[in-house]
């Protein structure tokens, strides 16, 4: 598609994020049209005055045409957000990529279910077994796993699938042209062959530590759930699991010894409601009707629409408003109204339409619930 250059080199503005870039796309309505416009009307947005003087130089729309280059000669896909390639859970959360790049299989990345399993890189004996038999035994069952790449839990995930001749993606928080580490240059190879491997991030960044929470949004968002074999206090595991908590995805994790400082990732995942996975059956269980019943080969019950699947047939501003609502506390309209940025009057609409399609539950005085 001709445009993706356009979306390529939004992407690629100065102080230009996923919020701001969708924000600008929907204010001029296309990636194109926002290069197109006055300095007048871009001022106007609001954004930084080196995103404004970035725009109209159009300095990125020549670096676009060089990375759009490269990704031909690597035989990379470079995929936008309105594209029917692009990941339909993915582009449900908060702050979707505008590019994805992608090697291998670009249709691994729409392939459900899909589970995304994270870890400490300095993982035990016992972390790596688990996570490789629980990856293996869910990929044999037809779960598409994710996970990062990254030494330890994540490439004994990706292993367990490989092995199991499974579908597995990787995201990585580096441009597809800067593999880390290195040692898992010939797995980079084999995921390319029984999956795909995706980054938001150009040729030639660097795997810089402040990419990594960005990309973990990504491996979250691309997942009905996340499951967490060892992670220490504080570690990118976690901001995994609270991301995907944010997203609506389930939050799994395997117990640990409690004198290990791995296990408190998981076991305080547990103590706060994740669900104890022991073997891949305790993953399958909490995942939505249809696509367990696919997996385990049982007869669909009706409804089989999932909160996650379902939700993709709202709105925008109803899966703002559904996101921001809880199943087990409650929201006044007027906190909801002050969350959201909307007038009560227009917000009402909206709750209408959420209660209609019986997503939420309205309480005494104009009080709201997720169903």
């Amino acid at each position: 598609m001709e445009d993706i250059i356009y979306w390529v080199a939004l992407a690629l503005v100065p102080g230009i994020g996923a919020k701001t870039g969708r924000y600008l796309i929907g204010k001029f309505s296309t990636p194109q049209q926002v290069f197109a416009a006055s300095r007048g009307q871009l001022v106007s947005c609001r954004i930084d005055q080196e995103s404004v003087e970035s725009i109209l130089s159009g300095e990125t729309i020549a670096q676009s045409q060089q990375i759009l280059s490269k990704a031909e000669e690597l035989k990379v896909s470079v995929i936008a957000l309105d594209y029917p390639t692009y990941p339909p859970l993915l582009k449900q959360i908060e702050d979707p990529p505008l590019v994805l790049y992608v090697a291998g299989q670009v249709e691994a990345l729409k392939l459900e279910p899909m589970v995304a399993v994270v870890g400490s890189r300095r993982c035990s004996t016992y972390g790596r077994h688990a996570a490789e038999m629980l990856s293996k035994d869910l990929a044999e069952a037809g779960v598409t796993i994710v996970s990062g790449l990254a030494r330890g839990i994540d490439s004994a995930a990706h292993r367990g699938v490989l092995d199991a001749g499974g579908v597995t993606v990787a995201v990585l928080g580096s441009g597809l042209d800067q593999i880390y580490p290195k040692e898992n240059e010939k797995m980079f190879l084999e995921i390319c062959q029984q999956g795909a491997v995706a980054s938001e991030l150009p040729f030639g960044v660097p795997p810089l530590s402040q990419n990594f929470p960005f990309r973990n949004r990504i491996i979250s968002g691309l997942c009905l759930g996340v499951l967490v074999v060892e992670a220490a206090d504080r570690s990118g595991s976690l901001i995994t699991a609270r991301m995907a908590l944010e997203q609506n995805r389930e939050v799994f994790a395997v117990p640990g010894n409690i004198s290990s400082a791995n296990s408190f990732g998981p076991n305080y995942l547990i103590k706060d409601g994740a669900k104890l996975v022991q073997t891949w059956r305790d993953v399958i269980e909490e995942l939505p009707a249809a696509a367990k019943a696919v997996i385990l080969r049982e007869p669909v019950s009706e409804p089989v629409q999932s909160t996650l699947f379902s939700v993709l047939e709202l709105s925008e501003s109803e899966q703002k408003i559904y996101h921001l609502l809880k199943k087990d506390e409650p929201m006044h309209i007027d906190e909801l109204s002050s969350s959201a940025g909307l007038a009560p009057a227009n917000l009402l609409t909206i709750l209408l339409a959420l209660e209609m399609k019986d997503k939420v539950k309205q309480l005494s005085g104009k009080n709201f619930l997720k169903k």
